[in-house]
C-alpha cells in the first residue's frame, strides 16, 4: 500500500486542495505542517524550492494542482470521461484566475496600494469571475449537481478552496449573488467525508 506524506506550512493555503482530495477519498496520509523557521532547511530538499510537496512511492511531487490532479485520478475524483476530466481541469484553472487577484492584495504590505488592488479585485474582477463560474456550473445539468458529470470531482473540492479565499478577503458575502454557486458550496460541504474533514481540520489564519 502506498504511503503518502504531504509537507506544507501550518495553514490551508496551497495545500488545502490536496487535503480535501485525500479527505473525500477517505485515504490516510501524513500531514506534515512545518514551522516557518524550518523552511530554509527544508527548501533545498524540494523539487522546485516550494511547497506543498507530496512524497509517494519514493517520488516527490510539487505544484498543488498537479498533486491534486494526480491524486484525483488515482482516487476516481477526476471525472469519468476524458471530456469530464478536461472540464474539471479547466474549471480548476478558472479558480486560479479568480484567486490570483485576491492573493495580490491580501499579501500586499503597502496599505494604499492594497486598497487600490482590493477595490479592483472585488468590484471588477471578482464579479466577472463568479458570473463565469456560475455559467459553467449551470452548463452541467442546470447547475443543480456538481461542476462535472453527476458525481463529486476535485473541481468541486477546489471550489471550497476558492470559497476560503473569498472569506479571507472579506468577500464571501458576494457568493450570495450567485445562487447556484452558493448551493453548490452547501452540497459539497455536506458530503460526509468532506464534512468530517472540515470539522476536524486545524483552525489556522490562512
Amino acid at each position: 500500500m502506498t504511503g503518502y506524506k504531504l509537507t506544507y506550512f501550518n495553514g490551508r493555503g496551497r495545500a488545502e486542495i490536496v487535503r480535501l482530495v485525500f479527505a473525500a477519498a477517505g485515504v490516510e496520509y501524513e500531514d506534515v505542517r512545518m514551522d516557518k523557521a524550518d523552511w530554509p532547511k527544508i527548501k533545498p530538499t524540494t523539487p522546485f524550492g516550494q511547497v506543498p510537496v507530496l512524497e509517494a512511492d519514493g517520488v516527490k511531487l510539487c505544484q498543488s494542482n498537479s498533486i491534486a490532479r494526480y491524486l484525483a485520478r488515482k482516487f476516481h475524483l477526476a471525472g469519468k470521461t476524458e471530456v469530464d476530466q478536461a472540464r474539471a481541469d479547466m474549471i480548476v484553472d478558472c479558480f486560479e484566475d479568480t484567486i490570483k487577484p485576491l492573493m495580490t492584495f491580501f499579501f500586499e504590505s503597502d496599505e494604499a496600494r492594497k486598497e487600490t488592488l482590493k477595490k479592483k479585485a472585488l468590484e471588477e474582477q471578482l464579479p466577472t469571475s463568479l458570473a463565469g463560474l456560475e455559467g459553467l456550473l449551470k452548463a452541467n445539468h442546470g447547475g443543480d449537481g456538481f461542476f462535472v458529470g453527476t458525481e463529486l470531482t476535485w473541481a468541486d473540492l477546489g471550489f471550497l478552496v476558492l470559497v476560503g479565499w473569498l472569506s479571507a478577503a472579506g468577500a464571501d458575502a458576494q457568493l450570495a449573488k450567485y445562487p447556484k454557486l452558493a448551493a453548490l458550496r452547501e452540497r459539497v460541504e455536506k458530503v460526509p467525508k468532506v464534512a468530517a474533514w472540515l470539522a476536524k481540520r486545524p483552525a489556522t489564519s490562512f
